[in-house]
């Protein structure tokens, strides 16, 4: 897979908050330069380059790659088919209900799917499979928080905001495919 020249595409919608420092690095992952963020305590968001509502580095933000190491590590255990769950502190700004249905991502297994509607029941929305698809598209921390494992009530391959090829990539990884 070819990845796009710039590692990160600016768009405002998922660059996170300013606040007393925004910390960043970048990794190299089967799915191109990962931009990640954080504030030295948590991940505020995983970005992949191209992604729609991806973050995107702002001046007074500073390079920190100790800052992620676990992150890294955990990330390299993944693509290498070695890790199956994340343990790393997460903080993605969102609302309430967002993080609702991304916590519901997160019970997603290794290795399995399920549709839009299977999660909006999962977070306790049974009628709102639209709302759910937003807020899937809105996940800030792509590839850690599972929305790759979201298909269509068909069974096809549908939304990824990370591009479909990354989406197949994952789940083929994961023995899906």
């Amino acid at each position: 897979m070819t990845s796009p020249a710039s590692p990160v595409q600016p768009v405002a919608s998922a660059t996170p908050a300013a606040g007393p420092e925004t910390l960043f690095t970048t990794v190299d992952s089967p799915l191109g330069e990962l931009l990640l963020t954080g504030d030295g305590t948590a991940l505020t968001s995983l970005s992949v380059p191209g992604q729609r509502g991806g973050a995107t580095v702002l001046p007074g933000w500073r390079r920190a790659p100790t800052a992620f190491a676990e992150a890294e590590r955990q990330l390299k255990e993944y693509f290498a088919g070695e890790r199956r769950t994340f343990d790393l502190p997460l903080a993605p700004a969102g609302s309430d209900f967002r993080k609702r249905v991304w916590n519901a991502l997160d019970t997603v297994p290794y290795g399995s799917t399920v549709s839009y509607r299977g999660l909006a029941e999962a977070a306790g929305s049974p009628g709102a499979v639209r709302a759910i698809g937003g807020a899937v598209g809105a996940n800030p921390l792509l590839v850690l928080r599972p929305c790759h494992r979201v298909i269509g009530a068909d069974g096809s391959l549908t939304g990824y905001s990370g591009g479909l090829e990354r989406k197949r990539t994952l789940l083929a990884l994961e023995g899906v495919l």
